[in-house]
């Protein structure tokens, strides 16, 4: 097919308008050039001075999160080469699956560990006297690894090679029975995508009304302490609705358009829209650990003393130990 052409064919992994992918590219090799040696340092801080298998808070969870993040971070340098190209994917069948399944288990990952640390924050708050499991399991690694084995068949409907060229629910196939084994197919496809981000998403919404308002009628504490709390849990809430929920909202479009059949260039623009906004998502790689990590102050501090030393003062520089806590407060502490 010539990538010129206007007609935007179903079943075409072409880019159409080339220029506008290679932009999408560059932006993927500008996220990676920033987010790796972030995600990179963070993740030797975890290992190497925080020792956050031995830590008493939710280290694990953050490891696990900045593990997922820098795992989806080696996807993006193939996905760039690919829109360079003017192709949506990948043409080797092996790598194009190969990407889906990074893509999306180390995409689910990430949202999994983020709704978990949340959950696991939300109980320190709002129940700080309640035992729950997640406390008891939260200092061993099994519920991390329970959370990564959980994710694994989740990725089996997405890795289909026409899931990234948006090809769910066409009018494609003459046997009816086809026909439903396909739609049966894509709806569980389209049900994993949504899920990731649907289901996280209310349980953040939950998580972050009950911590603010339990941190706006307690009375007594540092109120510095406390507007950093409401900051955090806020800004989680405004990046993973900036880096998700437009790609959900581009994907429930992009399917009303294919599954009533509306003309090719509304096909052509819906699906460059969702690849756009796709792209936009993986700005999480490099936001996550600035919440999570850096909206402490001792971990800040940590970080600075053992990276870039020459920014922090002599008589500032913390105590290297693996009790750092970037978002498990005391019981009786604000945050």
């Amino acid at each position: 097919m010539d990538r010129n052409a206007s007609s935007f064919q179903v079943g075409d992994c072409d880019a159409t308008n080339v220029a506008l992918y290679k932009f999408y590219a560059a932006v993927m090799i500008v996220i990676f050039i920033l987010a790796l040696p972030l995600n990179a340092s963070v993740l030797h801080l975890f290992i190497f001075k925080l020792k956050f298998w031995k830590s008493n808070s939710n280290n694990i969870f953050l490891f696990n999160l900045v593990l997922a993040d820098i795992l989806l971070l080696f996807c993006l340098p193939i996905k760039a080469y690919n829109f360079i190209k003017g192709e949506r994917r990948s043409d080797n069948d092996t790598v194009c699956k190969a990407m889906l399944f990074m893509l999306f288990l180390n995409r689910g990952a990430s949202i999994a560990f983020l709704t978990v640390t949340s959950i696991d924050r939300y109980f320190n708050v709002v129940h700080p006297g309640r035992k729950n499991l997640l406390r008891a399991l939260k200092k061993s690694p099994q519920i991390s690894i329970l959370i990564w084995l959980l994710l694994l068949p989740l990725t089996i409907p997405t890795m289909l090679k026409n899931f990234e060229c948006c090809n769910s629910h066409t009018q494609e196939g003459d046997d009816k029975n086809d026909t439903v084994v396909k739609d049966v197919v894509d709806s569980m496809r389209e049900v994993v995508f949504f899920s990731q981000v649907i289901i996280p998403f209310i349980i953040l919404v939950y998580c972050t009304v009950h911590i603010v308002n339990r941190l706006r009628i307690k009375t007594v504490g540092d109120q510095t302490k406390l507007r950093r709390a409401v900051f955090l849990v806020t800004s989680v809430m405004v990046v993973f609705s900036f880096c998700f929920l437009p790609c959900t909202i581009a994907r429930v479009f992009l399917l009303i358009v294919r599954v009533n059949l509306w003309p090719d260039p509304w096909q052509e623009k819906a699906a460059v829209a969702f690849d756009g906004l796709m792209v936009l998502s993986y700005v999480d790689c490099l936001l996550d650990p600035l919440i999570y990590c850096f909206c402490s102050t001792k971990f800040k501090g940590l970080y600075l003393s053992s990276y870039l030393p020459f920014l922090v003062k002599g008589d500032q520089m913390p105590p290297d130990s693996s009790t750092v806590n970037a978002t498990n407060p005391p019981r009786n502490a604000v945050i």
